[in-house]
């Protein structure tokens, strides 16, 4: 078994550095260059030659990587750079990152294909083109110098940048036959063979990060951040209650305060204040008389939801899943049975960056800077919004300070900037939410209950199982046409029979799963990992109550259902051997192990754990292994594997949105609490690589972290724990 063990690595936000576009005369230029306006758009197509779009090599023989993923801090411009260096053979000193715009990819007939970021797509979607388009710029650079010196191509080797002529001694670096190279025909990218993996030098090492420079110098723009010329401030608010009114305002309240230039109607449900700052904008919105039509929602809380979902669980109905065997009479007449129902509530996405948007729009020209998943999604929304073509619009995408999901689909945040300065023609105006409206106005993480039954023979071995979750469909809101015959496959994520993706890691001879749809008035999206994390806690919490159902060990219960299943068992007994599972743990202190499957890649977790009289939590560590097939920088994997143990730590201890009268009753972080610090458990990250596919990173793994928190302190107390978040269940993380 192939691992790399990675020791801890500190977690921080990362984004891409943005390289000057200007090209010195004689550089080959395979793309388009990043540019702030539409005019300096306009000027490089005149002065700058393209040849393909992935990369562009200057004559000092800076590499100049074309990306075209949002940066969020997961490392995607790093890791994308790190794969089209390796089949250009380039210096990685050298290397810079610089994106494509919307406008451009439109314009080029989507020549850099999807620029959506998220589902764990930003490496594994892009993978095999960026390193094409690095193999076809060093083939066309090294067939440049064969042209100079009157030689085969075959005879030239290439190492950083320099190609050289054995037998001849002659040498050259990629800058100086960029000219050259840039008249030549582009080879056909299928044709291309790549490197083997495991041969790779630059990609699959834990290189420094590419942007880390501007973020400790300052330079780093988010999108929160941007500053023009003349430009206004603006701050929302919606109806508190999803689906109500604005009826009417009252401007004469506010409209001479310092800085107000304007209260304005965004849309049916929203108004806006436009201020020449935003702290003035914001003080101006908190004090501005507002009539609501709250409508029939405003009734609703969180205690009817709870009903909703509850009668989803055993109502009659056709439902989507798997049937296989005689499930529903086997577990009936089981000589053992377990049962029992589990729930997940809502949870806000909670970026640090909340939404924003600048936006200029004029008869002519619409153009949008925002830190966006999706920028093709951006520009479809603000063309629509700005009623001009889309050939008369652009998108700038900023860095992004945290996103999660929601700044991906969802295009709210673009639409209502839009819309504010079509009041204001010519003038930029920036957009921010307040925390308050960024948590009150969320596409949440759909909440659930889940309720299952296994049947166990009489040796407790596992001859059955049936399970139904209710709960709200994401595609309801996303992608309705996804949904077909009320059925959405989507939200049994995790229980797949299909390998690739989401496939269920046991085999159970007679199985059942099934999932009710029972939508509310709450919106609600994809939230990283999105519906992997509540079935992996119900799947792996209940198999931890089987195990102790029929008196057997936690890890061999699992492993003897894992037989059909290499690549789930590989991470589970990864995890467990560096987790010590089997091995006496200090006194007072309890393990709990879980796995599954997200997002195209294998996950398992050990946590140990201690609980106070109490009821005090300790997470003292966790041991996380994973397999993604390949990893194209180590360290950012294991980053990555850091942030989620925090998402799914907090998740499972605190998170938590209710409704009250009809609205989402945590309004900042004094109610909705995240993990601290000081709170946080040493974390150790085991990578199993197995060469031969391409799953996530960003999601996984954090589909594990709850239910082996939830196994092991289970362990401790002597009782199992069914519902989300553990705050309500009388413990207290310390």
């Amino acid at each position: 078994m192939n691992q790399i063990q990675t020791s801890p690595v500190q977690l921080t936000r990362r984004s891409f550095m943005v390289g000057t576009s200007a090209m010195a005369s004689g550089g080959l230029a395979l793309g388009l260059p990043l540019l702030p306006t539409s005019e300096a758009l306009a000027q490089s197509a005149e002065t700058n030659s393209e040849v393909g779009v992935w990369v562009v090599v200057k004559p000092d023989d800076t590499c100049v990587v074309r990306v075209v993923r949002s940066e969020m801090g997961q490392g995607t411009r790093t890791g994308l750079a790190q794969l089209v260096a390796e089949e250009l053979e380039c210096d990685w000193s050298k290397i810079t990152t610089e994106s494509p715009t919307a406008g451009q990819n439109l314009k080029r007939k989507r020549a850099w294909g999807d620029m959506s970021t998220g589902g764990s797509r930003g490496i594994r979607g892009s993978q095999d083109y960026v390193r094409r388009g690095g193999a076809v710029a060093r083939m066309m650079l090294m067939q440049a110098a064969a042209n100079e010196w009157n030689v085969p191509v075959a005879e030239l080797e290439v190492a950083n940048s320099v190609i050289a002529h054995a037998s001849s001694g002659r040498k050259t670096t990629y800058g100086k036959v960029a000219a050259a190279a840039a008249k030549l025909p582009v080879p056909d990218m299928k044709t291309v063979v790549l490197k083997d993996p495991r041969s790779w030098k630059i990609a699959g090492k834990s290189v420094k990060r590419l942007d880390t420079a501007n973020k400790l110098n300052g330079k780093l723009i988010y999108g929160i951040d941007l500053k023009m010329d003349g430009m206004l401030c603006a701050t929302v608010m919606d109806c508190p209650v999803f689906g109500g009114k604005l009826v009417s305002f009252d401007d004469s309240k506010v409209k001479t305060l310092r800085g107000v230039k304007a209260v304005v109607r965004v849309d049916a449900s929203t108004v806006a204040v436009v201020a020449d700052s935003w702290w003035r904008a914001k003080n101006a919105l908190v004090q501005l008389p507002i009539v609501w039509d709250e409508g029939p929602n405003a009734k609703v809380n969180s205690a009817m939801i709870a009903k909703h979902l509850s009668e989803g669980l055993t109502a009659p109905g056709n439902y989507a899943g798997r049937n296989e065997g005689d499930p529903i009479n086997v577990v009936a007449n089981a000589p053992k049975k377990v049962e029992a129902v589990y729930s997940t509530p809502f949870l806000s996405h909670s970026p640090m960056e909340p939404m924003n948007c600048t936006a200029r729009w004029t008869a002519e020209r619409a153009e949008v800077w925002t830190p966006t998943q999706n920028a093709e999604a951006s520009l479809a929304v603000l063309a629509e919004t700005a009623g001009l073509p889309l050939e008369k619009c652009e998108v700038y995408v900023t860095d992004l300070g945290g996103a999660f999901g929601r700044k991906g689909g969802q295009q709210d945040f673009v639409s209502q900037a839009v819309k504010i300065a079509k009041q204001f023609p010519g003038t930029p105006v920036k957009m921010i939410w307040t925390r308050e409206e960024d948590q009150t106005h969320d596409y949440y993480r759909p909440l659930s209950q889940c309720y299952m039954k296994a049947g166990l023979d009489d040796k407790g071995n596992l001859v059955g199982m049936t399970l139904r979750s209710s709960g709200q469909s994401i595609n309801a809101w996303v992608n309705p046409s996804a949904i077909k015959d009320g059925k959405d496959e989507r939200q049994l994520q995790g229980f797949w029979s299909q390998p690739g993706d989401a496939q269920l890691g046991y085999t159970i001879p007679n199985l059942l799963t099934e999932y009710a749809i029972r939508n509310t008035h709450v919106p609600v999206g994809p939230w990283r990992g999105v519906n992997t994390n509540q079935n992996g806690v119900y799947m792996e919490c209940f198999i931890e109550e089987v195990a102790r159902a029929a008196g057997k060990d936690s890890l061999a219960f699992r492993q003897a259902l894992m037989q059909n299943h290499p690549k789930h068992l590989q991470v589970l007994n990864a995890a467990a051997e560096k987790g010590d599972w089997g091995k006496p743990a200090a006194p007072g202190v309890f393990r709990g192990i879980a796995q599954f499957m997200g997002y195209g890649a294998y996950s398992a977790a050990v946590a140990e754990v201690t609980v106070s009289p109490k009821g005090e939590v300790k997470v003292l560590r966790m041991v996380l292994a994973t397999n993604a097939g390949h990893f194209v920088n180590p360290h950012q994997v294991a980053a990555q594997v850091e942030g989620g143990v925090v998402m799914g730590l907090s998740a499972t201890f605190f998170g938590e949105c209710t409704v009250e009268n009809g609205r989402i009753k945590e309004k900042n972080f004094d109610t909705y609490q995240l993990l601290k610090m000081a709170q946080m458990p040493k974390v150790e990250t085991v990578l199993v690589p197995t060469y031969d596919f391409w799953g996530g990173v960003g999601e996984p793994t954090i589909c594990v972290v709850a239910p082996a928190v939830i196994n092991a302190i289970s362990a401790a107390i002597g009782k199992p724990l069914r519902d989300l978040p553990l705050k309500n269940a009388g413990l207290k993380f310390v």
